[in-house]
């Protein structure tokens, strides 16, 4: 019975753990299954990056955030998501624009735009940094090259929180 608590006590810790930063929202995997937004956790620092296939910007910070992700994987625990807020007409240019970039973190689509409504995300792109209690330390609407090594300090920061 000891045992038993111990374990279920564990359980609930190590749930408690991973914070929750998403609404309770229905969204896609880049295979078209429905996914409740809320069930994605971590239990580092997560970077939240809504983007879109017309959006330049968007893609080359997109880009910069792949080329450091494993050795930021390594060094701070982050994971990196990214969510195209293209309209279900552009869903196959989401596919081959995650394809040719080869891009190796999660990419989620929200066609229906309801998840960039419930985080008042009003224009792309819109970077979002929450630390691993699941407080937002870090917000941008904007890129421009370099902005990447900004973004890559407020990733160190959070996992040291």
């Amino acid at each position: 019975m000891k045992r038993i608590l111990f374990i279920l006590s564990f359980s609930l810790f190590a749930m408690a753990a991973q914070a929750q930063i998403f609404p309770e929202v229905q969204i896609k995997t880049m295979g078209g299954e429905a996914l409740d937004a809320a069930t994605i956790s971590h239990d580092g620092p997560v970077v939240v990056s809504f983007w879109a296939t017309w959006c330049s910007p968007c893609k080359k910070e997109l880009d910069a955030l792949n080329e450091y992700y494993y050795d930021l994987q390594d060094e701070t625990n982050v994971k990196v998501i990214a969510i195209s807020i293209d309209d279900p007409r552009t869903v196959q240019q989401v596919v081959n624009t995650v394809n040719s970039q080869a891009w190796e973190y999660d990419v989620y689509l929200d066609t229906n735009s309801d998840l960039r409504r419930a985080m008042g995300v009003n224009n792309v792109p819109h970077t979002m940094v929450y630390n691993s209690a699941g407080e937002l330390v870090y917000t941008s609407n904007k890129y421009a090259p370099g902005d990447e090594y900004h973004l890559m300090e407020v990733i160190r920061e959070a996992a040291g929180e």
